[in-house]
């Protein structure tokens, strides 16, 4: 097979043409490295990767499996990681001069983990400043003119972009499903403590998920694989049973999922050409699809999750902004001050309603629904580099911990993607993949 080809394949094609020897590891990620090289200069994806690293990697994945050892899902197969999360062979600056040079000593666990399954970590995903609002150098590849979203802009960029066919981002608000869905991949946020964040840059310990991108669902299931479960490093992580995530995605269960299309509280905010979508899918989906209101107390949803986020990034990150002085924008450092005007009746205010829209709509989901759809941002990706968009129709999810998958199933002008959001149970991450491939055949098929 030719090196474009391989570089174009899913993770889970890698993983198969790796593990039957039709092709070594070397080989898909030279293909991957290539290209790479050839468009990094357009879409500025990487913050840094190191061809040489990566392809001894990729030999030592191919001596292990030439020598019978086990392997794991992901053995051989390129993978790369937002710089926000530490490895012990690659920078992690977080996106700011203000960490410059950092080099952690050890890898985050969720890295250990990739690698114990195998992967090839290619390099480190251009993020936003700390993870938050204020732009990196990433272009959208599908258009060079728009943003690639944020804060995750170069894992999403890549993944897009077929520089490596699986990445890990992170989303506190909106930093997954937001970038996915306007660069038009697969990607995931998974429950809440589903996925461990020791070893990452801690924004938010309430609303701090990480999660994978990807070409297809196969893809994300295939990570969670590697990825999930208890880690003591990680108090929100919890002892799983044995779940395979990939055998439950690929599952025909042979029952028509129960979608509940619920707009939100922010509905008269997306674009019309996403509206007008949306209500068009509804009537394709039928009697799989219902609609369903939220009760006008979600609409607290939104000034909670900013309270929690300020509070907690400014309790986490306040003293390196300090530290930073100019070296950090204006922008954060505002933030860092909203956060320590947040009083304590505030924050135990907005925690509370938290918990009691959590409670109510996990009726939704016991007594109606399947998993909720939804958009997976107001529109495209819109036009310029100064925003990275709007996390309007993400930051509920985010607040409640309900994993979400986003899907690049809709279009609109110029063709450009609109993802498809799933959202489903808290803890149901494995029924919400193969709920989200049954969608994906009813509208593809």
């Amino acid at each position: 097979m030719a090196e474009k080809d391989l570089a174009g394949l899913t993770a889970s094609q890698m993983a198969e043409q790796i593990a039957s020897g039709a092709a070594s590891s070397e080989d898909v990620t030279a293909a991957c490295l290539d290209r790479i090289d050839g468009i990094e200069s357009q879409v500025h994806a990487f913050a840094c990767y190191d061809r040489e690293a990566a392809l001894q990697q990729a030999r030592d994945a191919d001596a292990w499996r030439r020598s019978g050892k086990p392997t794991g899902p992901l053995h051989g197969v390129p993978v790369a990681v937002k710089d926000i999360i530490d490895t012990a062979d690659y920078p992690t600056e977080c996106g700011t001069a203000a960490m410059s040079g950092r080099r952690p000593r050890e890898d985050a666990t969720v890295v250990a983990k990739l690698r114990a399954a195998g992967a090839v970590i290619v390099g480190k995903t251009v993020t936003t400043e700390m993870a938050y609002f204020t732009p990196g150098k990433t272009r959208n590849p599908r258009d060079l003119e728009r943003t690639p979203g944020g804060s995750s802009s170069g894992t999403a960029a890549a993944v897009a972009a077929g520089m490596v066919p699986l990445a890990i981002g992170s989303q506190t608000n909106g930093s997954i499903i937001r970038p996915a869905s306007f660069c038009g991949v697969y990607a995931m946020k998974p429950s809440h403590g589903l996925v461990s964040r020791a070893g990452v840059l801690p924004l938010s310990r309430s609303l701090d998920h990480l999660g994978p991108f990807a070409r297809s669902v196969d893809d994300l299931a295939l990570a969670l694989d590697a990825i999930a479960g208890y880690d003591p490093n990680d108090p929100d992580t919890r002892p799983l049973s044995s779940c395979n995530f990939l055998k439950t995605a690929q599952e025909d269960f042979g029952l028509k999922p129960r979608l509940a299309f619920v707009k939100t509280p922010v509905w008269d905010k997306a674009d019309a050409d996403t509206r007008e979508a949306f209500e068009e899918l509804a009537e394709h989906l039928g009697d799989a699809c219902f609609t369903y209101d939220l009760p006008a107390h979600y609409a607290e949803a939104w000034p909670a999750q900013r309270a929690v986020m300020a509070a907690e990034m400014a309790h986490n990150l306040g003293r390196i902004a300090d530290k930073g002085g100019d070296k950090v924008s204006k922008r954060f450092h505002d933030l860092m001050a909203e956060g320590r005007k947040v009083t304590a009746t505030q924050y135990l205010d907005a925690v509370a309603a938290a918990r009691v829209m959590r409670g109510a709509i996990e009726d939704l989901f016991q007594q109606e629904a399947t998993a909720i759809i939804t958009p997976s941002a107001p529109g495209i990706a819109p036009k310029g580099h100064g925003s990275t968009g709007d996390p309007m129709f993400n930051t509920l999810w985010s607040l409640l911990g309900l994993p979400a998958i986003t899907m690049p199933l809709l279009s609109g002008e110029g063709g450009l993607p609109i993802g498809v959001q799933l959202v489903g149970a808290p803890g149901d991450d494995a029924r919400l993949l193969r709920t989200a491939n049954a969608v994906v055949r009813m509208l593809t098929d």
